[in-house]
């Protein structure tokens, strides 16, 4: 009887997987957090339908940063499911996204989507944005309004102009080939955040275009997607003053670059 069991239990091991070769555990794949950030400002009517309009999916938390809005926009935040964070002093476009990118960081974010809570931008495409992140295919995805149509969106023509020649330009200057250097629609993963100092850039608007400046100078791999636009009364956009002096300050970063870049002085924004 002894025998008998010793011979089944000996049988019944021999059939279990022996190495990794015959039955390799399986180790579930670690999952990578999704986190958007939505800079805000005076953005009360917007904010929500550009919340519901994200697909539940795309995300594991939403982290809004408004700056010192005198609407009702922390308000709305507070009635939605997301991370609210409010700036007691206006700091501008850009020094809303270093706290954006830096809390999202924080907590433990591998990939950042920036939209504006404006509902200009297309909120629905947030997964395609995210995709070749997650495929390993890129390190940073813009959602280019210039694959699509944005003057049947609504975009004045002048800002289409100055668009297409700015980006022609600064493309000519990095060697690149973006079809628009100017959305605020992006993704980026953590890799490609930490290999940059987003900290030493501007607090306004030009901190979108430094910071692609700063991830061309690293290396990083771009991808575009085209994204369809809304032009309308209750989105925020800058006027033709104000165009005016972000083009001239696109210029003086250009400048920057080639200075940088040659050797004349190395700036720490670059570095």
């Amino acid at each position: 009887m002894i025998e008998c069991l010793a011979e089944s239990l000996e049988h019944s091991l021999a059939t279990l997987p022996q190495s990794d070769t015959e039955g390799e555990a399986r180790v579930a794949t670690p999952h990578r957090k999704t986190i958007v950030v939505m800079p805000a400002y005076n953005a009360a009517r917007t904010l929500a339908k550009t919340y519901y309009h994200i697909p539940p999916n795309a995300y594991d938390e939403i982290i809004l940063v408004d700056d010192a809005s005198s609407d009702g926009t922390w308000a709305v935040a507070g009635a939605l499911p997301i991370t609210a964070i409010r700036h007691r002093k206006n700091r501008g476009y850009g020094g809303n996204q270093k706290t954006c990118y830096t809390r999202a960081l924080e907590r433990g974010a591998d990939f950042i989507v920036m939209l504006h809570p404006d509902y200009q931008y297309d909120p629905t495409i947030v997964e395609e944005l995210v995709a070749p992140l997650r495929s390993g295919e890129a390190d940073a995805v813009l959602a280019s309004r210039m694959l699509g149509d944005p003057l049947a969106g609504g975009m004045p023509w002048w800002k289409y102009v100055a668009n297409k020649f700015l980006t022609w330009l600064e493309n000519l200057a990095l060697g690149t080939g973006f079809s628009e250097f100017h959305t605020g629609y992006r993704a980026y993963t953590r890799k490609a955040l930490e290999s940059v100092n987003f900290e030493a850039n501007s607090e306004d608007f030009v901190f979108d275009n430094e910071i692609i400046v700063q991830m061309v100078l690293k290396q990083m791999r771009f991808q575009e997607i085209p994204v369809t636009t809304r032009y309308s009364y209750d989105c925020s956009s800058v006027n033709f003053t104000e165009s005016c002096i972000y083009g001239i300050k696109i210029l003086r970063t250009i400048l920057k670059y080639f200075v940088h870049r040659w050797g004349i002085h190395r700036s720490k924004q670059f570095l």
